[in-house]
């Protein structure tokens, strides 16, 4: 008699995760269109401010992504979130070969501004005065 261990089922969410770690960028794209039927390419383009041609060079793996401008990898992921798509920035830039860079300006711009929020009105007056001076000092250098 042979001893069966009993081996847990594996975790699908964490072995789809592992499948797409593997994707590059043609085949994201591919699975995340296939989940809005009614979008296209040219609307994926049009709607992230990236040329058809150059999207469709992406799709078709006939251009190069190790280059592409964080902020385009950041609107496609903005599109698609809109669409009601769940994606996010870390996916893309996994699928173009790239660790994610920090906080785009507008995500540290909103997180300035919640910091700001929190402060007493003293403390915001005093935030905006060593500002406007820091601001001077760059502006000197």
């Amino acid at each position: 008699m042979t001893n069966q261990r009993s081996h847990p089922p594996a975790d699908p969410e964490a072995t789809r995760h592992a499948q797409r770690r593997d994707e590059d960028l043609a085949a994201l794209l591919e699975r995340l269109l296939a989940q809005v039927p009614d979008r296209t390419q040219k609307d994926l383009a049009a709607e992230s401010g990236i040329s058809y041609p150059t999207l469709n060079a992406w799709m078709n793996r006939t251009r190069g992504t190790s280059r592409i401008d964080p902020e385009r990898l950041r609107a496609m992921v903005d599109v698609f979130r809109r669409w009601g798509v769940r994606t996010t920035p870390r996916e893309f830039f996994e699928a173009v070969g790239r660790p994610v860079p920090g906080p785009s300006g507008d995500e540290r711009e909103a997180r300035l501004l919640k910091l700001y929020r929190q402060l007493p009105e003293s403390r915001q007056r005093a935030l905006l005065k060593d500002a406007e001076a820091m601001l001077q000092v760059s502006r000197i250098v």
